[in-house]
């Protein structure tokens, strides 16, 4: 299948998930994860109507970005390393990864060179496996009250990621008993959040293999690679 029948497909089963939970599926951002995509496959999916893509590493994103046809929104949903903000906050216009104090307090430091505002998300590690990066959930209280007082940092939202879940497995439904409730958690701390957080507006949760579930548990972005980039 092409690239361009995969995006009608998911955009289909995206649009299934959000009438049925009762959500406008125009509200809810997809964005093509290219981290083991070439660019002429990434110019591909912008030619089928893509308008946001995600790398894992900065250094992908330096390479890449140059070559593509057209201006996208660009988004970092992998870990971060501090030294490498200053290239970050030039090269991508949203961080979904921002997953400890240290990385906070040097996007404050750039951001204040820069004197300009940083918007990014906060990673949480709801599932609570060692292998995930990411906040605790009952440190994001402490974490909010930390970024409040830098005055360039403005947190907009929430992401996590699921626990991957065998393909077997999620046909028997066990997969979705694993992970809609690592997602329905997310979401209602993202509202718990939200009354105190008047920029809060993103939740950054879904990937390739559990999309749908995200959808119908709140999602508004969602992470997709190998399901755009398939065969």
């Amino acid at each position: 299948m092409s690239i361009q029948s995969n995006l009608v497909q998911i955009e289909e089963q995206i649009r299934i998930a959000a009438g049925g939970a009762g959500r406008d599926p125009a509200a809810i951002k997809l964005i093509a994860v290219t981290k083991y995509t070439g660019v002429d496959s990434i110019n591909e999916a912008i030619r089928a109507g893509i308008t946001d893509i995600a790398e894992n590493r900065v250094q992908d994103g330096v390479a890449k970005f140059p070559l593509l046809e057209k201006p996208v929104t660009r988004h970092l949903i992998g870990t971060l390393q501090t030294n490498k903000v200053k290239t970050a906050l030039s090269t991508f216009n949203l961080i979904h990864s921002v997953d400890r104090l240290e990385l906070i307090e040097a996007l404050a430091k750039e951001a204040a060179k820069l004197e300009r505002q940083v918007k990014f998300l906060l990673q949480l590690n709801i599932s609570g496996e060692s292998t995930k990066h990411g906040f605790q959930p009952d440190a994001l209280p402490g974490v909010l009250a930390k970024i409040s007082s830098f005055d360039y940092l403005i947190p907009v939202g929430l992401m996590t990621i699921a626990p991957l879940v065998d393909k077997a497995d999620w046909e028997l439904e066990q997969g979705q008993g694993q992970v809609r409730p690592i997602f329905r958690r997310l979401k209602n701390i993202f509202d718990e959040s939200k009354m105190d957080n008047p920029n809060w507006s993103y939740l950054s949760m879904g990937m390739s293999q559990d999309y749908q579930v995200a959808v119908e548990e709140g999602a508004n972005m969602l992470r997709i690679g190998s399901a755009i980039f398939k065969n």
